[in-house]
């Protein structure tokens, strides 16, 4: 289906001057009904001018008073009388205008902690973005680390709720293969039990570990003899004996006066 040429502004529009709902207003425009909802709340597309659809001729009067009397009908923008050229799809990294570009990290860092499973692929051309800056904000090396603030980015202006929804779709669809190959996998291999559930615990060997340390472990040292309770006492070592002789000083002075006199009677 046909959408206005201006979406969000149409959608401002619609929010401030009609009664319809946010799933007939997001319909109608392209957009998320939680985007317009955040555009009801004030939190998306702050500073955006309304665009009038009927002034524009992308609407009628009658039709939206009929969508607001009943909540089923559909808005449709009327066929052009004029075949315009589709316009092809531009290539290469998202255009980001300069008053929000300050806001990436803020954007990266709530896709990290609340879509893990989103690939860094995925979150740099969602956001408009590369690998590096992801890389440096989830591992706390990003020079505006200290003050970042996870911030869903639909509120940011930097991508729309549909295209956030069809990321995180297509990352859970991956995963959920990716696990389902692996649980398929593992079921062809087959599941090795621990031996205490397929073996007997009396039939179960000792651990070679503990055989081998107790083969190669040391011998303790044999005790000493033990000595008979009633042995003879054995007899004392005979004390040495002095070999110089203890003097005194008569002894000394009568060896004196002997050996004068024999020199006396010698002359």
């Amino acid at each position: 289906m046909a959408t206005p040429l201006m979406p969000k502004a149409t959608a401002v529009w619609l929010v401030d001057n009609t009664s319809l709902t946010f799933e007939q207003i997001g319909e109608f425009c392209g957009l998320h009904p939680l985007e317009v909802k955040g555009i009801a709340d004030g939190e998306v597309a702050q500073g955006i001018k309304g665009m009038d659809p009927v002034a524009a001729g992308q609407l009628t009067r009658e039709v939206i008073e009929k969508a607001q009397e009943d909540s089923t009908v559909k808005l449709e923008v009327p066929a052009p009388k004029h075949e315009v050229p589709e316009r092809p799809q531009r290539k290469g990294p998202r255009y980001t205008p300069l008053s929000r570009r300050q806001d990436k990290p803020d954007a990266i860092y709530w896709m990290i902690r609340n879509h893990p499973e989103v690939s860094d692929a995925q979150v740099a051309k969602l956001i408009g973005t590369t690998k590096p800056t992801i890389n440096a904000i989830r591992d706390r090396t990003h020079w505006n680390s200290s003050n970042l603030k996870p911030v869903d980015p639909v509120s940011l202006a930097l991508c729309t709720q549909m295209e956030l929804d069809d990321v995180v779709r297509k990352a859970a669809e991956k995963k959920a293969r990716a696990e389902a190959r692996a649980r398929k996998a593992a079921e062809k291999a087959g599941t090795i039990l621990p031996t205490s559930e397929t073996v007997p615990e009396e039939n179960i060997p000792e651990p070679v570990e503990e055989t081998v340390s107790a083969a190669i472990a040391t011998p303790e040292p044999e005790a000493a003899p033990e000595q008979p309770v009633f042995a003879e006492p054995s007899e004392p070592a005979p004390a040495e004996e002095n070999s110089e002789a203890e003097y005194d000083a008569d002894s000394v002075f009568a060896g004196l006066d002997k050996k004068l006199a024999e020199r006396e009677n010698e002359n």
